[in-house]
């Protein structure tokens, strides 16, 4: 197996961006692997009394991938595709997404990450993880660069187990990581690869 098999894993030895961009990248490679290559009905698939769906988390993954390198970054608003969209509520990625065809959920969450990935990096190149962001607290403290890639990565952990349990229950993959060589199907190809 060599580093190009499998280009999401974080370096062993690395700096403190190269780990948490690392971490954060094999978190979004896992969670596309668990979504991928799925009909409607195996996106609208739920488990259970939930009514949470893998295609529900690949919109609402793409709108925080947007929202955290977008408003919460530099404070420009999301624009598009979710300046048209008919939010009625903080549930809406999630329930909306039964709506929309496999092509275009893959394509708003492949879109938004490689959105993400370029204003991550020309973030980092120009004033790295300790920059302070637009986002605040109510008492006017800002965020650091470095909060914002910790917190998505929080994200990612937690709807990356949800995709697990959806997954197995549609087609019965399971397994920690994709397998070496796996590439998307459709979409946008992992970085380093």
């Amino acid at each position: 197996m060599t580093d190009n098999d499998t280009p999401w894993e974080p370096p062993l030895a690395g700096t403190e961006v190269a780990h948490l961009v690392g971490a954060l990248d094999r978190l979004r490679t896992t969670f596309r692997w668990k979504a991928d290559d799925l009909d409607a009905a195996g996106l609208r698939a739920r488990v259970g009394a939930s009514a949470l769906t893998l295609g529900g988390l690949l919109k609402h993954l793409a709108v925080v991938e947007d929202d955290i390198f977008t408003v919460r970054l530099s404070g420009a608003p999301l624009g598009p595709p979710w300046d048209l969209a008919g939010w009625d509520s903080e549930a809406w990625p999630f329930t909306s997404a039964a709506a929309d065809s496999p092509d275009e959920l893959y394509a708003l969450w492949d879109g938004a990450v490689a959105r993400s990935r370029a204003r991550l990096a020309a973030a980092l190149a120009d004033r790295g993880l300790d920059q302070l962001v637009h986002v605040s607290a109510p008492d006017g403290t800002r965020a650091s660069l470095r909060r914002l890639v910790c917190d998505l990565i929080e994200e990612y952990g937690r709807h990356t187990g949800h995709a697990d349990l959806l997954r197995e229950a549609v087609d019965g993959l399971t397994g920690e990581d994709p397998p070496p060589g796996w590439r998307p199907r459709a979409g946008q190809p992992i970085p380093g690869s």
